[in-house]
């Protein structure tokens, strides 16, 4: 009977220490499980030589899509914000995280963007037209790609 009890005892107190490491916030998308999140300032050298790695990160909000809330961008070291998408459109960001921190998990990638995407973008961040046609040359940039978000309570 004791090793009965000790033992339901040892699975509540489990059940209890794994729940409270979920992460706390506005979730979008599939789950963002607790483990191995680099910060999003971290993830070109944590990705090597690879042009995509699967990956969670942390970091910053620094805009998002003042359209629908289809993409949003990071702060990253050099002042040049990280945009992030998300898996087949599948869900979109509120357009007032800006200034908050989130969790992703997804795809890492190092990509060439052409300039039509670019121009895209800026129309979509409200761009002026002057802007948007100052835009003439394809931009190398890290990006990801989020299957799951969580914007954190913090």
């Amino acid at each position: 009977m004791k090793k009965i009890i000790l033992s339901i005892s040892f699975c509540l107190f489990a059940a209890l220490a794994f729940a409270q490491a979920a992460y706390t916030g506005q979730k979008f998308g599939e789950e963002v499980k607790p483990g191995d999140v680099k910060p999003a300032a971290k993830m070109e050298a944590a990705m090597g030589d690879k042009k995509t790695v699967d990956m969670k990160i942390e970091g910053k909000v620094v805009d998002v899509c003042k359209k629908k809330g289809c993409w949003m961008t990071l702060e990253m070291p050099n002042g040049d914000p990280m945009r992030v998408t998300f898996k087949d459109y599948a869900f979109f960001m509120p357009m007032d995280i800006v200034g908050k921190k989130v969790v992703l998990d997804g795809l890492a990638k190092k990509q060439t963007i052409s300039v039509e995407t670019l121009r895209h973008y800026a129309e979509d961040a409200k761009k002026s037209p002057e802007e948007v046609a100052k835009i003439t040359d394809p931009k190398k940039e890290l990006a990801f790609e989020a299957k799951g978000v969580v914007i954190l309570d913090k």
